[in-house]
C-alpha cells in the first residue's frame, strides 16, 4: 500500500471513482453521494458519510414500493447543501392501485452541519396525478465504520468490533469500537415516525391527494467518543431544517465577508471565481482549534503538509488569516527528533496526518508521516509572504524556534550529498519513493524512460530554498538579525549560482528536471522548470528560453502546460504525473512568467484555465485533467480519478488573478504596489473591494482601455496605505 495521496491508477481506485459523485462538506464532517442522492448498498464504492478518516455510513437507499426512483437534476448550491429531483418508477402492488411512472414528483434536500456531526434531509412527496394515491416508503441503511485506507485498499489491518444495529424509541443505531478503543456511532431518525424493517431499514406509508405535497424527514448523527457511555447525539440534534440552514448561511456568509470581494463584466469570470472561493469553503477543516485547507475529497480531507501551505499562498491575499493558522499547525507538528521510520529529522515539516482507527492504533505511517522534501521550504515562502501582507513580525517572532529549525534541517538534514542542494531518498519500507510535488512512484523520469535513482534534488525545489531564505532574510534583518539576514542572501546567491550551472541543459533550452545520483540529470522536459521560475533562481538571459519550451506545442496542450513533454519516452496524457495538465501546477508557472516579464505567455496559460474550467461541471477546476491537445477535443478530458473539490485546483484562477493585477504587498511600507496590470482575455473591467494590505484595506478599479492597456482607478482606502500604480498611470 503506498502511503501517498498520490497513487490513483490502482485497479481499487479505479473501482473506487468519485468522478460524478456530489460533495456536500462543513469544517470536518463531508458526503459524498451518487446523483439521485443515494449511497449504494453493497458493492465498492467511495460514497458516505466520513468523520475522522471513518466512513459511519456506506449505504443509504430510498425506494418505492420496491422501486428505486429515477435521477433527474442534482445540485450542490452550497457547500453544505445539495438539492436532488427525482421522480417514480411504475409502483405495482397487490395492496394499493397501480401507480404510473413519472407521477411522483421527489425533491430531496440534505444539509450537511459540523456543529452537530449530523446529515439532516428533508424529502417532499408531491402527486402530479389526477387521482389519490398511497404507497410504501422503504429506507435501507448501512454502516461499516471503515478506516479510509481500508476503503482504499489496505490489506491485513487489525480492526474493531462492529455491533448488530438496533431500534430504540424509533432510533436506528449502529455502533462500533475500534481497535483504537474509540467508540464510534451513527443513529438514524425518521419523521413521521416508522415502522422498523428488519434490523436496518424503515418504512413510512404515503398518502397523497392530488396535487397534494408532505415531507419525510430524516436525521443521521455521528458520535465519537473514548468513553463506551457517550451522550446520545441523536438527543441534542436540531432537525429543523430551515432553521439549520439558516445558521449555515450566516456561517458561510460571515466567512465569505473576510475575504475581498471581486466583479467584473464576465459573468464566466465571476462564476469560475465564485466557485474557487465555494471550494474553499468547502475544504476548510480544523484540527487543534486551528483552520486549514484540507487537500481534496474523498481521499485527502485531512492535513497535507504541502498542499495546505501551497493553498494557504495560492489565497494569501484573499484570506491571510488562514496562512497564519495553517502555519501554527504546522509548527506544532514539526519533526522534533530522528525517526526514520515516519522520515521523521528535527525541523522538518510533515507530509500527511491522519486521525482514524489506524492511525490511532498505530497501523499505519501518517501519524505523521514527514516523507515530503518541499514541505518545509514552503513553511518558511508562506511565512515570509504572510508578513509581507500583514507588515507584522508578531508571527514570525511566535515561530522563531520553528523557523530556525525548519532553516537548520535544509542545511543539515536536507542536503544529503552536502554540496548545496536539497535532496530526498526514502528511508522506510511503505514511505513514498518520490517526495516532491509530483509523488507518484514514476513521476521523476529519465530521457531514455527509467526512472530517476536517488538521491533526488529536484529542479523547482531548489527554488523553492532559494526564494525561502531570501524571504527570511528580510525578516530576520526587519528582527535586527543582520548577521544571519546576510548569511541567508550569501547562501541564496551561491544556490543560485551553482543550479544554474548544473540544472541547466544547454541543447535543450531548459533545466533537467532533476539531479540523481552521482548529479547525473534528469534530462527531460517537464513543468518543473516553469515552478523555478516562480522562486527567481532562474538566470534573467535563460527565463525567455523556458518560457519557450514551456508554451512549444509538445508542452502547452492549449489549456495548459504539461506536467511532461510529448516528446518524451514516459510521456502519458493520463499519466497522473508525467503528461496530464495540473491547474495549480499552471499556477505557478505562470506567476513565474509574470516574474520575468513574459506577459504573452502567462496570457495564455491564464486564458486556458479559465476557459477549461468552463467546460467542467459547475466551472471546477479538477485536480489534475488529460494532456490531450485543444486541438484534438473540444474540452479537457477528465481524468478519472482526480479530486473534485480539490484545493490547490480552487486556488489556481485566485492566484492567477492576484499575479495579473500585478498585486505586490509592501506591508512595512503601508504600500501596495501595482505593476503592469494585466486583465484575463475575456474580462474588460474587473473591480476589488476590501483587499487588505498591512492594517489597511483599499478598494480598485481595473479597465482595460482601447489601446488594449489596463489602467487602475483607486475607489477608496480606508487606513494608511499608499499605492503607486506602475509604471506611473
Amino acid at each position: 500500500m503506498s502511503t501517498t495521496k498520490r497513487s490513483p491508477r490502482s485497479a481499487v481506485a479505479r473501482e473506487l471513482s468519485t468522478v460524478d459523485a456530489v460533495v456536500l462538506k462543513d469544517e470536518n464532517i463531508y458526503f459524498l453521494t451518487a446523483r439521485d442522492g443515494t449511497v449504494p448498498l453493497g458493492g465498492q464504492h467511495a460514497l458516505g458519510l466520513y468523520y475522522h478518516d471513518t466512513r459511519f455510513l456506506d449505504g443509504y437507499e430510498l425506494t418505492i414500493g420496491d422501486a428505486k426512483p429515477e435521477g433527474l437534476a442534482a445540485t450542490a448550491s452550497s457547500s453544505y447543501k445539495a438539492t436532488f429531483e427525482l421522480t417514480n418508477a411504475e409502483i405495482s402492488s397487490t395492496a394499493h392501485a397501480t401507480i404510473q411512472k413519472q407521477r411522483i414528483g421527489i425533491k430531496w434536500e440534505r444539509l450537511i452541519a459540523s456543529a452537530k456531526l449530523s446529515l439532516l434531509d428533508r424529502i417532499t412527496f408531491r402527486n402530479y396525478d389526477m387521482a389519490s394515491i398511497k404507497f410504501p416508503i422503504a429506507l435501507t441503511f448501512q454502516a461499516g465504520f471503515q478506516d479510509i485506507f481500508i476503503i482504499r485498499g489496505a490489506k491485513h489491518k487489525k480492526t474493531g468490533h462492529l455491533q448488530a444495529p438496533t431500534w430504540n424509541n424509533g432510533a436506528l443505531t449502529f455502533k462500533y469500537k475500534g481497535v483504537d478503543e474509540i467508540y464510534r456511532s451513527l443513529t438514524v431518525h425518521v419523521s413521521p415516525k416508522a415502522e422498523a424493517i428488519g434490523p436496518n431499514g424503515a418504512k413510512v406509508m404515503m398518502a397523497l391527494e392530488p396535487g397534494e405535497s408532505k415531507q419525510l424527514k430524516v436525521s443521521l448523527a455521528i458520535s465519537e467518543s473514548s468513553e463506551k457511555e457517550a451522550p446520545a447525539q441523536q438527543d441534542y440534534i436540531d432537525s429543523d431544517f430551515d432553521r439549520v440552514e439558516s445558521a449555515l448561511g450566516r456561517k458561510g456568509k460571515e466567512w465569505l465577508a473576510e475575504y475581498p470581494e471581486f466583479e467584473s463584466d464576465s459573468r464566466l469570470f465571476n462564476d469560475v471565481m465564485a466557485r474557487s472561493l465555494r471550494d474553499h469553503r468547502v475544504l476548510r477543516s480544523t484540527l487543534d482549534r486551528e483552520y486549514y485547507f484540507a487537500a481534496g475529497l474523498p481521499w485527502f480531507g485531512a492535513l497535507f503538509g504541502r498542499d495546505s501551505l501551497i493553498a494557504a499562498f495560492e489565497m494569501l491575499c484573499y484570506s491571510p488569516s488562514m496562512a497564519e493558522q495553517t502555519l501554527r499547525l504546522l509548527a506544532k507538528y514539526q519533526g522534533k527528533r530522528l525517526n526514520p521510520t515516519h522520515e521523521e529529522e528535527p525541523g522538518k515539516i510533515l507530509h500527511e496526518l491522519r486521525l482514524g482507527e489506524l492511525a490511532n492504533s498505530k497501523q499505519i505511517l501518517q501519524t505523521p508521516y514527514y516523507g515530503s522534501v518541499d514541505a518545509t521550504p514552503l513553511f518558511l515562502i508562506l511565512l515570509g509572504h504572510h508578513a509581507a501582507w500583514t507588515g507584522d513580525l508578531s508571527l514570525f517572532h511566535e515561530l522563531r524556534e520553528n523557523v530556525d529549525l525548519a532553516l537548520e534541517w535544509l542545511d543539515k538534514y536536507g542536503d544529503i550529498a552536502n554540496d548545496g542542494y536539497l535532496r530526498y531518498q526514502s528511508k522506510t519500507k511503505g514511505g513514498l519513493a518520490n517526495q516532491g510535488w509530483k509523488d507518484s512512484g514514476d513521476g521523476i523520469v529519465n530521457a531514455d524512460g527509467t526512472l530517476a535513482t536517488p538521491p533526488i534534488a529536484l529542479v523547482e525545489v531548489q527554488g523553492y530554498v532559494y526564494l525561502a531564505k531570501t524571504c527570511l532574510a528580510d525578516l530576520y534583518r526587519r528582527a535586527d538579525t543582520q548577521e544571519r539576514a546576510d548569511q541567508l542572501l550569501e547562501d541564496a546567491a551561491n544556490l543560485r549560482a551553482h543550479f544554474n550551472r548544473d540544472f541547466w541543459m544547454e541543447d535543450k533550452n531548459s533545466y533537467a528536471l532533476a539531479l540523481q545520483h552521482n548529479n547525473r540529470p534528469a534530462a527531460v522536459i517537464s513543468s518543473n522548470a516553469g515552478q523555478a521560475l516562480w522562486s527567481g533562481i532562474i538566470d534573467p538571459n535563460k527565463a525567455k528560453l523556458v518560457a519557450d519550451r514551456l508554451m512549444a506545442d509538445d508542452m502547452f496542450s492549449g489549456w495548459g502546460v504539461r506536467t511532461l513533454a510529448e516528446c518524451e519516452q514516459r510521456y502519458n496524457p493520463v499519466g497522473y504525473h508525467i503528461g496530464t495538465v495540473w491547474p495549480h501546477d499552471n499556477a505557478i508557472i505562470a506567476a513565474g512568467l509574470r516574474k520575468y516579464g513574459l506577459d504573452r505567455s502567462f496570457q495564455r496559460i491564464f486564458g486556458g484555465m479559465i476557459e477549461a474550467a468552463a467546460r467542467f461541471e459547475h466551472q471546477r477546476l479538477p485536480e489534475v485533467f488529460a494532456g490531450f491537445a485543444r486541438n484534438d477535443y473540444d474540452s479537457p478530458v477528465p481524468y478519472p480519478e482526480a479530486c473534485h473539490p480539490q484545493v490547490w485546483a480552487a486556488g489556481a484562477v485566485p492566484m492567477m488573478l492576484q499575479t495579473a493585477l500585478g498585486l505586490v504587498p509592501l506591508g512595512f511600507e503601508r504600500r501596495l504596489r501595482i505593476v503592469s496590470p494585466l486583465l484575463p482575455p475575456l474580462v474588460r473591467r474587473l473591480e476589488v473591494h476590501r483587499l487588505k494590505v498591512g492594517n489597511a484595506t483599499v478598494s480598485l478599479r481595473f479597465e482595460r482601455n482601447t489601446d488594449d492597456l489596463v489602467k487602475v482607478q483607486v475607489l477608496k482606502v480606508d487606513g494608511d496605505l499608499t499605492i503607486n500604480i506602475e509604471p506611473d498611470q
